[in-house]
C-alpha cells in the first residue's frame, strides 16, 4: 500500500510564527518517528512574508500542493487561522486538517465569536470595541471615554490575535492607555472586555474520536504564575496546568458541554479548544475558541490527550483521516 504524502504547513506571517514552527516540528517528528509506516512527511515552511518553501526553496503554493495528498495545518494566528490559507487550499482542492475557511474566519475574530456565543446563549464577558485608527488618532480621548463608561479592571486585547499576544489586564487610566497602544499595533480593532476574576480552564474537543461524535478531552485547570494565562504562561512554563482539573463533576460536565456547543455554534470541524473562566458565584464564562490548538511540548491538548492514555501522534493520525474522508 502506498503511503500518504502529508504537507505540514508551519510558520506564517503572524506574531505566532515561533509557536507555529514548534507545533510543526512536533507534527513532523510524530509523522516521521511514530507514523512513518503510513505517511511521508513534507515540511512546508511559510515565511513571515507569506512565501512558501519546500526544502529551503521558494515555491508557489499551487506547485507546493502537488507534492502532497493532504495538508496538516500547524499554523497559528493571521493567515493560518483566519481562513486565508484554508480558502486557498479549498480553491486548489486540497484536503486539510482543521476548520474550513468560514469557521476559521469567525473563530479568529473575537467580536464575531462573541456574537455567536451570545446568539447561542453561551455566557461571555461584557465588552465593547474600538478601532485602532481612533486610538492612534487620539488615544487619550478614546481611553477617557472607555474609562468613564466601562468598569475597571478590564481586559484589552487585539480582536484577531491568538496565544494571548497583545493582551493586557488594566486597572486604571494609565494602564488602559498603555494596553490600547499595545493592541493598536497588532490589529485594526481592539476588544475591551469585562475582567472576571476566577479560575481559568480549557477544554479540547475532537470529532469522531473514540467512537464519539464530538469527544471532549478532560478539562485543564490553569494556575498561571503571571497575572493571567498570557504568552509567557503558555509557552515558557510560567503556569501550573492540572489535568484532569480538580473541579466538581458537575463543573467538568458543564465545561465539556459548553466546549461542544462552542465548536458546533462557530461552525468548526475536526477539533478545537475553548477557553473559560469560572467565577465562584457567577458560574462559567466562555472567553474564546482556538480553531488550530497548539501541539507544542507546552501545549494543552497534548497534555489532555496523555491524561486519557493517548498522545499527539494518535490525534495527528485521526485528523489526517478526517481530512481525507472529506
Amino acid at each position: 500500500m502506498s503511503k500518504t504524502k502529508v504537507g505540514v504547513l508551519r510558520g506564517g506571517p503572524s506574531s505566532e510564527y515561533e509557536v507555529s514552527i514548534a507545533t510543526g516540528a512536533n507534527v513532523l517528528k510524530a509523522l516521521r518517528e511514530k507514523l512513518s509506516d503510513k505517511y511521508i512527511a513534507h515540511d512546508i515552511l511559510i515565511d513571515k512574508k507569506g512565501d512558501w518553501h519546500i526544502d529551503g526553496l521558494k515555491v508557489k503554493p499551487e506547485k507546493a500542493v502537488k507534492q502532497f495528498d493532504v495538508a496538516f495545518l500547524a499554523l497559528h494566528g493571521a493567515y493560518g487561522e483566519d481562513g486565508k490559507v484554508q480558502k486557498l487550499l479549498e480553491t486548489l482542492g486540497v484536503p486539510f486538517t482543521g476548520s474550513g475557511s468560514l469557521g476559521s474566519a469567525v473563530g479568529m475574530n473575537k467580536v464575531l465569536t462573541k456574537k455567536v456565543f451570545i446568539s447561542h446563549k453561551l455566557k461571555t464577558p461584557a465588552d465593547k470595541t474600538v478601532k485602532s485608527e481612533q486610538v492612534k488618532k487620539d488615544i487619550e480621548k478614546v481611553a477617557g471615554d472607555i474609562f468613564r463608561s466601562f468598569s475597571m479592571p478590564a481586559v484589552v486585547k487585539p480582536v484577531s490575535a491568538g496565544s494571548s499576544v497583545g493582551v493586557s489586564i488594566v486597572k486604571d487610566l494609565k494602564e488602559l492607555i498603555a494596553g490600547l497602544a499595545l493592541a493598536a499595533e497588532l490589529d485594526e480593532e481592539i476588544l475591551v472586555e469585562e475582567y472576571i476574576k476566577g479560575t481559568e480552564a480549557t477544554v479540547g474537543v475532537i470529532e469522531g474520536f473514540r467512537g464519539e461524535k464530538l469527544y471532549a478531552l478532560p478539562a485543564v485547570e490553569i494556575r498561571p504564575k503571571t497575572a493571567f494565562f498570557d504568552f509567557a504562561a503558555k509557552y515558557e512554563g510560567k503556569s501550573e496546568e492540572i489535568v484532569p482539573a480538580n473541579f466538581p463533576m458537575n463543573v467538568k460536565m458543564e465545561l465539556s458541554d459548553m466546549a461542544r456547543k462552542v465548536h458546533n455554534a462557530v461552525g468548526l470541524r475536526h477539533y478545537s479548544r475553548s477557553d473559560f473562566i469560572i467565577h465562584p458565584k457567577r458560574g462559567i464564562y466562555v472567553l474564546e475558541v482556538n480553531t488550530l490548538p497548539g501541539l507544542t511540548g507546552e501545549s494543552l491538548v497534548p497534555k489532555s490527550l496523555r491524561a486519557v492514555g493517548s498522545d499527539t501522534h494518535e490525534l495527528i493520525d485521526h485528523l489526517i483521516g478526517l481530512a481525507l474522508k472529506r
